[in-house]
């Protein structure tokens, strides 16, 4: 007896010893510095190590975040939680707009709550308000990069969320060397310095100094055809209530005075319409398309729920680390200042990464099914020989490149994984192979 367990024993060792070979075989092969790789392999089953590297060392995740700070959120606001603005009027006929934050909330939503008040008679409100105590006035995440600031995937966020907090320019050729003619939509106070020519090819560059003047855009280069471009909208609250006027004046509707700020009153009240948009929307946008703006949106809503108050991204990562607590994760080791993954100050191990997964799973086996397959979302392109056996989160921010979710192995075994690549010397596209072969190598062997 003694003998067969010690030829069992001896028989995992080899497994073990060849499933770590076929990997560190493909980190050897690679250039990138193993020290900037962090990995860990976990069966989600029985919690058993497969395979780890670096895994205790606190590094960025980027985007692969989202799947930590979007798990927390739902477990506090429900699955079936929705996005709601609403329109209210009052026993002294006024109107009060109640933002919900919505990131999915457009200017024709406007138009439709104001639509319906016309046709409820209300067309001459003494005042208009707006009630925006959902979120905190803070708009840009700790540590997020000023000079990304007309990146558009990374725009502003709050409770004046609408139209993508985007802002669509059109840039079209005139005549050879002439400058090119800019149009916007909709109305929005901006100045172009337009430097742009019409040319051979489009090459266009826009670019504005915030400390000197935030609402001159500065466009240069040249265009052949006609581009349009899309840039994050500086001041929410401007924009938001422009739309509004401009649903307002649509509608004929009169109200004396300014649009001003003002908490919703408790009583003497009606609902006059509201628009609804459902969490699961959110969900497929984070964890499939691996939007910034609505995963800082969901967070901070999740905070203000747990705190019960207007919501922070301070209150959301409070949430998030008794949501660890109470997974029996240890989360002392991790730093989170953002709800995306944008902010180079976010911490985190491969340990952390897959112990949270595997407890994710253990909670419900369908949390894997809001990550994206192979050649959905941000994987489009990626693992295509995988299917939907490789359920997985992509993330990526200047020298950083990291992956985390759950392969179903050939040999029917359900593991998580986390790989997060820190390296300044390696390129994005290098990175990326490396994690595929990665994957590859815990796919087949494990």
């Amino acid at each position: 007896m003694k003998k067969i367990i010690s030829l069992f024993f001896t028989f995992l060792m080899t497994i073990m010893t060849a499933n770590a070979e076929s990997i560190n075989s493909v980190i050897s092969d690679s250039n990138i510095n193993k020290s900037s790789i962090s990995i860990s392999v976990k069966d989600v089953e029985s919690g058993k190590i497969l395979y780890k590297l670096n895994d205790k060392k606190p590094v960025n995740p980027a985007s692969t975040l989202k799947v930590v700070t979007l798990a927390a959120s739902l477990n506090e606001l429900g699955e079936d939680y929705e996005f709601s603005t609403k329109l209210y009027k009052d026993t002294n006929n006024t109107l009060t707009l109640k933002l919900g934050a919505d990131p999915f909330l457009t200017s024709k939503d406007l138009r439709t709550l104001l639509k319906t008040a016309k046709n409820k008679n209300i067309t001459t409100p003494k005042e208009f308000y707006i009630d925006d105590t959902i979120l905190d006035k803070n708009e840009w995440g700790e540590g997020w990069q000023w000079d990304d600031d007309l990146n558009p995937l990374m725009p502003k966020f709050g409770a004046y969320n609408i139209d993508q907090n985007l802002i669509k320019i059109t840039i079209a050729p005139t005549k050879p060397d002439v400058p090119a003619e800019i149009k916007m939509d909709v109305f929005y106070p901006i100045t172009f310095v337009n430097l742009v020519t019409t040319g051979q090819s489009n090459n266009i560059k826009i670019s504005r100094n915030n400390s000197i003047a935030p609402n001159v855009l500065n466009l240069e280069g040249t265009v052949n055809k006609q581009e349009q471009m899309e840039i994050p909208i500086n001041n929410l609250q401007r924009y938001l209530r422009l739309r509004l006027e401009d649903a307002i004046n649509a509608e004929k509707i009169e109200y004396y005075g300014n649009i001003a700020p003002r908490i919703l009153p408790k009583q003497n009240v009606y609902l006059v319409e509201e628009i609804k948009t459902p969490i699961t929307k959110a969900v497929t946008e984070i964890m499939k398309n691996s939007n910034n703006m609505v995963a800082e949106t969901v967070f901070k809503l999740a905070g203000g729920h747990y705190s019960n108050k207007t919501g922070t991204t301070e209150d959301a990562i409070q949430m998030l680390m008794d949501y660890c607590v109470k997974l029996g994760i240890d989360s002392s080791d991790i730093k989170i200042v953002d709800g995306s993954g944008v902010s180079k100050n976010n911490l985190v191990t491969s340990d952390f990464m897959t112990s949270f997964l595997s407890a994710q799973y253990k909670k419900s086996k369908s949390f894997k099914d809001i990550f994206a397959s192979a050649g959905e979302g941000t994987l489009k392109n990626r693992m295509l020989y995988l299917g939907d056996k490789l359920k997985a989160k992509t993330g990526t921010l200047t020298d950083v490149s990291a992956i985390t979710g759950y392969i179903r192995t050939s040999h029917g075994k359900a593991v998580a994984f986390n790989i997060m690549i820190n390296d300044a010397k390696s390129k994005s596209s290098d990175k990326k192979m490396l994690e595929e072969y990665i994957l590859r190598a815990i796919y087949t062997e494990y």
